[in-house]
């Protein structure tokens, strides 16, 4: 790649296994820099924009933002950086990695197979580029197994004041991190969630719900609209509240459609 010792951000949920991976990197590539270790998918994008790597080890199932979902912000807050896709997937979705000429190292790692990924990203530097991010997203549709996922959450119970809310998750208009609770935010008003929004992310409908900021979820229905200004980040508008929302400038990759 060049001359400075290499760099990397890692992205693994579960924390054995990204122990592990840090762990065989260490023996793999010993010059190797990791800059941050990170536990879900809107962590390693901030640290990504903040730190441009070289290499992005990116585990593709992560609560709230996957690693695909990395790798589209990534392209846009870091296109230098090399990315690495982390999977249990099978064969067949191997080879949707394989004609997108994308690297994966699959699960559990084998040190010969991870020595041959080093050795292709010491040799060059590609960019993951939108079209074939694009490509690899249709592939693994058709190739990969569904993720086993618990029924998205249809209500909540949090508190204001005294009382205790029984919330429609439908009508939410954002969460947001209040230390280790959350704040519910509805057109009527704020309660307390005791919930990590971290953990809300793993029963949220993803198709409804998007992180537009490490502490911040939005509800898709209720954005009235999203602004970007010229330093690349963004402002979401709502329908139902006189607040805006900002968003993250690596996250506004993920609006891109909208």
């Amino acid at each position: 790649m060049h001359d400075l010792p290499c760099t990397c951000v890692i992205a693994e949920d579960e924390a054995l296994l990204r122990q592990g991976l840090v762990d065989a990197l260490k023996a793999a590539w010993p010059e190797l820099r990791v800059l941050a270790e990170c536990e879900d998918g809107a962590s390693a994008v901030e640290a990504i924009a903040e730190h441009q790597p070289d290499v992005a080890f990116l585990d593709i199932r992560m609560p709230g933002l996957t690693g695909l979902d990395v790798a589209a912000a990534t392209a846009q807050a870091s296109p230098a950086t090399q990315v690495v896709f982390v999977t249990a997937y099978d064969q067949y979705a191997v080879d949707a990695f394989e004609r997108g000429a994308i690297d994966y190292l699959l699960k559990p790692i084998e040190p010969a197979r991870l020595a041959a990924t080093v050795e292709r990203l010491k040799a060059r530097r590609t960019q993951l580029d939108a079209s074939t991010l694009a490509d690899l997203v249709q592939r693994l549709g058709r190739a990969a197994p569904a993720k086993d996922a618990p029924e998205p959450l249809t209500w909540i119970t949090a508190s204001a004041g005294r009382e205790t809310r029984l919330i429609l998750v439908e009508d939410v208009a954002y969460f947001r991190a209040d230390h280790k609770y959350t704040t519910v935010v509805t057109a009527d008003g704020e309660a307390l969630l005791r919930t990590p929004i971290r953990e809300l992310l793993n029963v949220l409908d993803p198709t409804c719900f998007k992180q537009i900021h490490r502490s911040t979820i939005v509800n898709l229905k209720a954005v009235a609209g999203v602004v970007r200004d010229d330093s690349g980040r963004g402002t979401v508008r709502l329908k139902s509240r006189p607040e805006t929302l900002p968003v993250s400038a690596p996250f506004m990759a993920l609006f891109r459609h909208m």
